[in-house]
């Protein structure tokens, strides 16, 4: 046929087409920010004056925050809980960890034993505690294990020092930049603790890679910080200081 072979000379003689050029490389994934709403099923955390579950107060906080930040279109958001169950803590570190999380942000309105102490504070990790008050708080945190039963077992003190000892200097420098802009974001908004940045040896902070800070809403062992966190708005308010920090803690490294 000699419309074939015309077809076929045409054909070597036309200009090959290239592929089609990318232009720029494709959208790097959003950061992912895991918010870790404390305790959890049998373990109910502070119970308020009035019989409030810390458990509660901690997990409708955690859905607000993360809605919140989901509609900034900004982030991915994963939860260590979004209902009533008990985790251990090293597994809330773990989950951060296989999520590859950017942020770890843990949520609390745990008790003191002075009623009269009220008002919101951050904690990040250190091996010693920045005063008498964070280590009883931390030491009360790190028992949340004796809910598991004999098969969780917190780690002995010389496994605590040698995992604080892993966490890199970077970590430490974005969990404190994190912690300052939590202070910041809540001043003008939701009443602080004095010296309202502490610290203190919280086993669900100990992740190496991780920025990871703890906030500590208020405290149900105070009736107004109780009935505060017991009112959606009052909530809406701290997800709302919590979604700027984390918005700020970002920016500034996307700056740095």
């Amino acid at each position: 046929m000699p419309w074939a072979g015309a077809l076929a000379r045409a054909a070597h003689h036309a200009p090959k087409l290239a592929a089609p050029a990318i232009i720029g490389g494709a959208e790097p994934p959003k950061p992912l920010i895991m918010l870790d709403p404390g305790h959890g099923g049998k373990d109910p955390g502070a119970i308020g004056l009035s019989g409030t579950y810390e458990k509660h107060v901690a997990e409708a906080a955690g859905q607000e925050l993360r809605n919140q930040l989901l509609a900034t279109g900004r982030y991915r958001v994963a939860m260590t809980r979004s209902s009533d169950h008990f985790i251990p803590l090293a597994g809330r570190v773990e989950l951060a960890q296989q999520h590859g999380a950017a942020l770890f942000l843990s949520m609390h309105a745990d008790a003191l034993h002075n009623p009269s102490v009220r008002g919101a504070s951050v904690y990040t990790h250190a091996h010693g505690a920045s005063d008498t008050q964070t280590a009883d708080l931390a030491r009360t945190e790190n028992s949340a294990d004796r809910y598991g039963g004999p098969l969780v077992h917190g780690a002995s003190p010389e496994v605590q020092q040698i995992l604080a000892s892993l966490v890199t200097e970077e970590t430490r420098t974005g969990s404190a930049h994190m912690a300052q802009a939590v202070v910041s974001s809540f001043r003008s908004r939701v009443l602080l603790l004095s010296h309202p940045h502490r610290h203190a040896a919280f086993a669900v902070l100990k992740s190496a890679q991780i920025p990871s800070v703890l906030v500590e809403m208020g405290f149900m062992s105070n009736r107004l910080d109780e009935a505060a966190l017991k009112q959606a708005g009052h909530r809406a308010m701290v997800a709302g200081a919590l979604c700027d920090a984390i918005n700020r803690y970002f920016a500034a490294a996307g700056a740095g």
